[in-house]
């Protein structure tokens, strides 16, 4: 279980964080922050620029946390709420499926990142580390 839990953290903040980056500095083939506030804007979030740096950041930083096992469920939150923003702002209207441009991808960031909160971020984590040696 540990290793399973250990997997799904850093593919799914890894990921996200990647996506932070994206938005923050155009890195992976990203849009960077004037265009990802750009696109933003156009999607009907305002003020578009500082939308993106938040959601730049979040992503970022939660996801971060989540693969490093670092105060796990407050990086969980942290993509959660941004993936919730997406659904409700951007990809819900267009259904499910991604290849419509729906939530499928959202929610399922949204369940592994809440049962990372449930189960715990397991044996390999930073948070174990420091739990162990409070006892």
């Amino acid at each position: 279980m540990n290793v399973g839990i250990l997997l799904i953290r850093i593919t799914v903040g890894l990921t996200l964080a990647g996506h932070g980056v994206q938005k923050l500095f155009g890195w992976f083939g990203g849009p960077g922050l004037k265009e990802a506030g750009v696109h933003f804007e156009t999607v009907g979030i305002y003020p578009g620029e500082q939308m993106a740096l938040a959601a730049g950041l979040l992503e970022c930083i939660g996801g971060l946390m989540l693969a490093l096992g670092l105060l796990t469920p407050i990086g969980s939150l942290m993509i959660i709420v941004t993936m919730l923003m997406a659904i409700l702002k951007v990809h819900g209207p267009n259904g499910y499926w991604m290849n419509q441009k729906g939530f499928e991808y959202n929610l399922l960031i949204i369940v592994a990142s809440f049962a990372c909160i449930l189960i715990g971020a397991g044996r390999y984590s930073i948070d174990y580390l420091l739990s162990s040696r409070r006892r």
